[in-house]
């Protein structure tokens, strides 16, 4: 972005805010989609970004290029409020009698992915990440930002955001395979077959009052050679 612009959003031309917004709102939707999984969440972690962004307008360095790092800092924080604000709701709620659940969208997400056991494996390892890896890992991997970049977003020495990169993408091997084997497993428990005679035991297996069974027919001894 042109240093003439950064001064405009300083000085809180909202001309040049609605172009901000035009610029950044789909990487923004699609940082926040990732993280919470949630359509409608994303939407709102949108609109608190760029209210927090218009508050913070003072703050813009006026040298400097691209202004998307610095709004996916701030939808950063606002995602950790949400899931804060979502906690003590979750906590209150529990306190209710309990009512019939509604779909998470992120599993209609999910069923439409081709490779539905594999997504459903690296999202639940992904949720068992630390959050400072979580969000070092979306916003270098699935943004593409550098890390100076995801630095300035975060507020952090670039070291700590390599080092954190580093333990996201270690741990997030790690956890995917053994959620991928946990998932198997049970699949292949479910589908085993249940055990039982084998086709000759049936055949051999006798019946009442001198009777041979199998699974076609039914036959008889003669009552003289039974009482041999």
């Amino acid at each position: 972005m042109e240093t003439t612009t950064r001064a405009r959003i300083r000085a809180g031309d909202a001309v040049a805010y609605g172009q901000l917004f035009e610029e950044h709102a789909q990487a923004v939707h699609r940082h926040a989609l990732r993280m919470t999984g949630e359509w409608a969440v994303a939407e709102d972690v949108v609109s608190l970004t760029f209210l927090e962004a218009w508050r913070l307008r003072a703050k813009v360095d006026p040298e400097g290029e691209s202004l998307r790092p610095w709004l996916l800092g701030i939808a950063t924080n606002v995602i950790r409020n949400t899931r804060r604000a979502a906690r003590r709701h979750r906590e209150a709620m529990a306190k209710l009698p309990p009512r019939e659940s509604l779909p998470d969208i992120a599993v209609e997400l999910t069923a439409r992915m081709a490779d539905a056991e594999q997504l459903a494996a690296a999202k639940a390892a992904l949720a068992r990440l630390k959050p400072a890896e979580r969000e070092v890992f979306a916003l270098c991997v699935w943004e593409g930002l550098d890390h100076a970049a995801v630095a300035e977003a975060l507020g952090k020495p670039v070291g700590t955001i390599r080092s954190r990169l580093s333990r996201a993408r270690a741990r997030l091997r790690d956890l995917t395979e053994k959620e991928l084997a946990a998932a198997r497993a049970t699949r292949g428990a479910a589908l085993a077959p249940e055990a039982g005679p084998s086709p000759e035991e049936r055949l051999q297996r006798p019946g009442a009052h001198g009777q041979v069974t199998d699974d076609r027919t039914v036959a008889v001894r003669p009552t003289k050679e039974t009482i041999r």
